[in-house]
């Protein structure tokens, strides 16, 4: 992840909102994809003037200037701090509200993909929302600077964020069972359930599981692997695939998580996987696979834009130096988490096994990367190219 400046100078984060310097509103503008201060529309020369609608702005990133919207759900739920290109259709007449190009129901990309979100009425869940939408960007924006293409193929890929359901209270002869959410994939749609976003229950489960770390975005990481492993995989690359983690036929998936909640994993998992769950089968295997492909690359894109040392090719011809250099920048990592008494950022042992595992999944990766998007308005500049460094 990247850090932007504001037209002040000040620095700003991916997350923000406003500029804590000059108080200018802040956002994701999606037509250069970078973070940047929200100019008014009718404040710039040549951008609006008097005819500019107050909710349009413009990028202040003078290499691109696209006239902007707000998400919907940046501009009225404040859960989001994306903004969508929109640009006049002609030059607009005195009185005019000029006609604009945007997504169909004043959604970002990001929140287009969510079709199911919780139950605002219920109390924290606006909270969960937020932070499980705030995962998800990160996500895409992991998913871009590869450029892995996740909107035109099918199966379409799509979030739910749901609650489990339980029966009204004294209404029991009214509701039906008591409805369990599973977080998972399943032909493109990737559930989240929002307990997830609760830190007290996520660190209740991680150490039930035995897990290292359970994170929201480390969910995200998991189950967009089980839809690239649908897209990407699934009757292109099986044979390759059976060869690095094995023959997902055998045992048949749901033996084989029988298998692993009843008997726990192997004893040697640890020479082999990179986890206890990846052990269940090939599928969880190649999930858990590339969650830790995109932590190194999500890692290591911070580190070489913080630290000017460290230089990481997401492009090489091997995997192995990328997993060099986030085991080297994790020793660094864990030993300042142990000095505050944090747990560790990178825990993972890779072992060669699980290399020669990262190395399918780099070159399955290279392979579907697609060059960048062309900017949605007219710009001297298009979108960023996906990261390729020394």
């Amino acid at each position: 992840m990247q850090t932007y400046n504001c037209t002040c100078g000040n620095r700003i984060y991916f997350e923000n909102t406003q500029c804590v310097v000059c108080q200018k509103e802040i956002g994701w503008c999606e037509a250069c994809s970078r973070m940047t201060a929200l100019e008014p529309a009718g404040d710039t020369n040549g951008a609006g003037g008097e005819n500019a609608s107050p909710s349009e702005f413009v990028c202040g990133h003078s290499n691109c200037g696209a006239r902007l919207r707000k998400c919907q759900n940046y501009a009225v739920e404040n859960i989001c701090n994306r903004c969508f290109p929109g640009t006049p259709a002609e030059a607009p007449q005195p009185g005019d509200v000029p006609a604009t190009v945007e997504s169909s129901d004043g959604l970002c990309m990001s929140c287009e993909l969510t079709k199911t979100i919780p139950d605002l009425s219920v109390a924290g869940n606006r909270e969960k929302w937020a932070r499980l939408e705030a995962a998800k960007r990160r996500l895409l924006y992991s998913l871009d600077r590869l450029g892995l293409p996740y909107c035109g193929l099918e199966p379409k890929l799509s979030f739910d964020f749901k609650a489990d359901v339980e029966p009204p209270k004294n209404e029991w002869r009214k509701s039906g069972a008591k409805e369990i959410v599973y977080t998972g994939h399943a032909a493109g749609k990737i559930t989240i359930n929002i307990r997830e976003a609760d830190d007290a229950v996520r660190e209740q489960l991680r150490v039930q599981f035995h897990e290292a770390q359970r994170t929201l975005i480390g969910h995200f990481h998991h189950e967009i692997g089980h839809y690239f492993w649908e897209t990407l995989v699934a009757g292109k690359q099986e044979r390759q695939f059976i060869k690095a983690f094995g023959d997902h036929n055998a045992p048949p998936y749901a033996d084989a998580m029988a298998a692993y909640y009843q008997n726990g994993p192997r004893v040697d998992w640890a020479q082999s996987f990179i986890s206890l769950y990846a052990s269940a089968h090939p599928w969880e295997d190649f999930a858990e696979t590339f969650a830790l492909y995109l932590d190194m690359v999500s890692v290591l894109d911070t580190a070489t834009h913080l630290f000017k040392s460290i230089r990481s090719n997401f492009r090489s011809r091997s995997v192995r130096i990328l997993v060099e250099r986030y085991q080297e920048v994790g020793v660094l990592v864990n030993e300042f988490n142990r000095t505050v008494g944090l747990i560790d950022l990178v825990p993972e042992v890779v072992v060669e096994p699980v290399v020669d595992k990262l190395e399918f999944i780099h070159s399955l990766v290279k392979r579907a990367a697609q060059p960048p998007k062309a900017a949605h308005v007219s710009s001297p500049h298009p979108a960023p190219e996906p990261v390729v460094l020394p």
